[in-house]
C-alpha cells in the first residue's frame, strides 16, 4: 500500500459556497427512504458494502456513495463517522435494471 502524507478534504471543504439540494436529490432522497426497508442496525463502528447497478459503463464508482450513505443515516438514524470501512462495487446491468444493494454490519476486531 502506497502512503502520502496530506490531510485527507472533506467534500464539505471541496466546494465554495453552500451547495443546495437539487429537485432530482430531494425526489431520489424520499423515494429511497420510502424504499428503504426497517432493520436493526449492528452495533457501530460500522462496515458498509455498497453495490450500484449503474447502466452506463461511464458511471464513477464511487460518485452516488456520499448521497446514499446520507440517506441511510438519516433513515436509520446514526452518524455516517461511525463508518470505518467500505466496500464499494460498480456492476454493469441493462438500462431500466439499475439498482443500489447495501450492507451495514459491525466492523470486526481484526479490521479495526
Amino acid at each position: 500500500m502506497i502512503t502520502i502524507q496530506i490531510k485527507p478534504l472533506s467534500v464539505n471543504k471541496a466546494w465554495k459556497g453552500v451547495r443546495y439540494k437539487t429537485n432530482d436529490y430531494i425526489r431520489f432522497e424520499n423515494n429511497c427512504l420510502l424504499l428503504l426497508p426497517k432493520i436493526t442496525l449492528p452495533e457501530p463502528p460500522f462496515e458498509i458494502h455498497l453495490e450500484f447497478g449503474f447502466s452506463s459503463k461511464g458511471s464513477d464508482w464511487d460518485n452516488p456513495t456520499k448521497n446514499f450513505v446520507d440517506i441511510l443515516s438519516k433513515k436509520y438514524n446514526f452518524n455516517d463517522s461511525l463508518i470505518y470501512r467500505g466496500i464499494i462495487e460498480k456492476v454493469i446491468v441493462p438500462k431500466g435494471k439499475e439498482y443500489i444493494k447495501f450492507e451495514i454490519k459491525t466492523l470486526t476486531k481484526k479490521a479495526q
